[in-house]
C-alpha cells in the first residue's frame, strides 16, 4: 500500500478534479487485485465499495490518512459523474480546515468525512444508507448529452 500512496503522492495533478479522479482510479484498480471487488463508477458499486471498507478497517497497518483519501475519492467520483457535480476545498461545517467536497447544484457533499465515519465508527455508517439518502435528496441523475 506504501507503494501506491508514493506514487499517488509523487503525481502532479492540475486541478483538484483531476486528482480525485487519479485516487478513484487507483481505488478502482486495488479493490479488483487486491480485495475481488469490481467498483466501475456506478451506483451499484456502493455495496462492493463498502465490502472493502470493512476489510480495510480490519488492517493491522490501517493508513488511516491514505485510506480516507483514496477510497473517498472513489466515492465522490460517484456522485460527481452521477449529478454532474465538481470537486471543491471548502470548510467542513463547524470545522475549521477546508476539505475536499462534491458541489452538486449548490449542494455539498463531503465523501472523504463519510469514509472516515465508515473506517473508524464502523457499520452504523454504512454507505449504502448515505447513498440512498444523498439520492433521495438530490433526486434523478443528471442527464448525459
Amino acid at each position: 500500500m506504501n507503494d501506491l500512496r508514493n506514487r499517488l503522492e509523487a503525481r502532479s495533478f492540475p486541478d483538484l478534479g483531476s486528482m480525485m479522479e487519479g485516487y478513484a482510479r487507483a481505488a478502482a484498480d486495488l479493490a479488483r487485485t487486491r480485495f475481488k471487488q469490481s467498483l466501475d463508477f456506478s451506483s451499484d458499486s456502493i455495496d462492493a465499495l463498502d465490502e472493502v471498507l470493512v476489510m480495510v478497517g480490519e488492517s493491522p497497518e490501517l493508513d488511516l490518512d491514505f485510506e480516507v483519501r483514496l477510497w473517498g475519492a472513489y466515492l465522490g467520483e460517484v456522485l460527481r459523474r452521477r449529478y454532474a457535480g465538481s470537486w471543491e476545498m471548502t470548510p467542513y461545517p463547524g470545522g475549521a480546515a477546508a476539505v475536499p467536497a462534491v458541489d452538486v447544484r449548490g449542494s455539498r457533499l463531503f465523501p472523504l468525512v463519510k469514509v472516515y465515519r465508515r473506517l473508524t465508527m464502523g457499520e452504523e455508517e454504512d454507505l449504502r444508507s448515505f447513498f440512498s439518502m444523498v439520492t433521495s435528496r438530490l433526486g434523478e441523475p443528471a442527464k448525459v448529452n
